[in-house]
């Protein structure tokens, strides 16, 4: 089973096999002597999320290893050392109860601390609002979330409000139950109305802040991406996205790999008129539109889970920003107004 890069940022994933001469021993102070800087507390919480396995099977703390016992476990990394100041930032909460919050994400705020950003984040956003729960007191910059998305990407994030709460749905998005749904505006036409990309994801090796497909699996992680037609405006097409797998940047690499690259995508050639005419008319209707979306046109339109209390499977959407249903409003007038030649 691979896991997504968001979730490596946000947890960590251990696996150990009992040796033959194992003796019986409580799984919480098995697992303390082999996790470095772990404590009884947090693998504790671990167990009571069902995020202990024992061969494949959920065990509580006081279970006994036994010779061969394949065990694995997921928990929160331990807190860094950022100072989270809480601050009062608007953000638009769609949904709230005691275990957990939707937030519908601006594009243009990064989700957390890290360098360069250290406050003005979607998480210095949450310490203030839920300032009077103890979870969100202790200073951990990844406290409470359980995935991210790009500061230039907006739409829907699920923040954990418990630390129970965090590891249930942690495993969620570890066993990809997680349903995940993204529409972008994209250069050109498709001669399919759905499909599949798949090819692995690594970092460029000529410039290590992009990522690539690399199609021969030699290098990177298995990544696939599923695409659906949605609306198409001659030289540019609205399609969803839903993703089997969660990799750094995934739905922007994979688009420029099969020469769809996500509109106004600066980091991934988008920001490029790469579809249309020469006209000087068009190329600046083409600068208009990239004037009033300033970033890649890609939005986190959907998010279902099971809810970590009462096990109900919960649905959220979110509506396009005004940005992009501007630019798409812009693109439905001028090829009503055109003889568009799609050949």
């Amino acid at each position: 089973m691979s896991k997504s890069d968001e979730f490596q940022e946000l947890f960590e994933h251990y696996r150990f096999v009992a040796d033959k001469g194992q003796k019986p021993l409580r799984i919480d102070k098995f697992l303390v002597n082999r996790i470095e800087n772990s404590s009884r507390n947090k693998i504790q919480d671990a167990a009571g999320a069902g995020n202990i396995l024992v061969n494949n099977s959920a065990v509580k703390t006081n279970y006994k290893v036994k010779p061969d016992d394949v065990i694995t476990i997921v928990m929160s990394f331990p807190p860094r050392e950022i100072e989270i100041i809480p601050q009062d930032i608007p953000i638009d909460i769609i949904y709230e109860d005691s275990d957990l919050l939707i937030v519908n994400k601006k594009p243009g705020m990064v989700v957390h601390p890290g360098y360069g950003n250290y406050s003005s984040t979607l998480v210095n956003a949450i310490a203030f609002h839920l300032q009077d729960l103890s979870y969100f007191k202790s200073g951990d910059i990844r406290a409470g979330l359980v995935h991210r998305i790009d500061k230039n990407t907006s739409g829907l994030i699920v923040v954990a409000k418990t630390e129970l709460a965090k590891n249930k749905l942690a495993l969620q998005f570890y066993e990809h139950t997680i349903e995940r749904k993204y529409q972008t505006l994209v250069w050109g036409s498709f001669e399919n109305q759905t499909g599949t990309i798949e090819g692995n994801i690594g970092r460029s090796l000529k410039d290590r802040k992009i990522m690539t497909v690399f199609p021969q699996g030699e290098l990177g992680k298995h990544a696939i991406t599923h695409y659906k037609v949605l609306e198409e405006f001659g030289y540019i097409s609205l399609i969803e996205c839903k993703l089997e797998t969660g990799r750094t940047h995934q739905i922007r690499t994979h688009l420029k790999y099969i020469k769809h690259p996500v509109f106004n995508d600066e980091t991934y050639g988008g920001n490029q008129i790469l579809k249309g005419t020469t006209f000087s008319k068009y190329k600046q209707f083409v600068a208009n539109c990239f004037k009033l979306l300033p970033r890649q046109a890609l939005h986190a339109k959907s998010l279902g889970f099971v809810h970590p209390s009462t096990n109900k499977f919960m649905f959220f959407e979110s509506d396009l920003p005004e940005d992009m249903t501007n630019v798409i409003q812009r693109w439905r007038k001028y090829i009503e107004n055109r003889d568009v030649d799609l050949a």
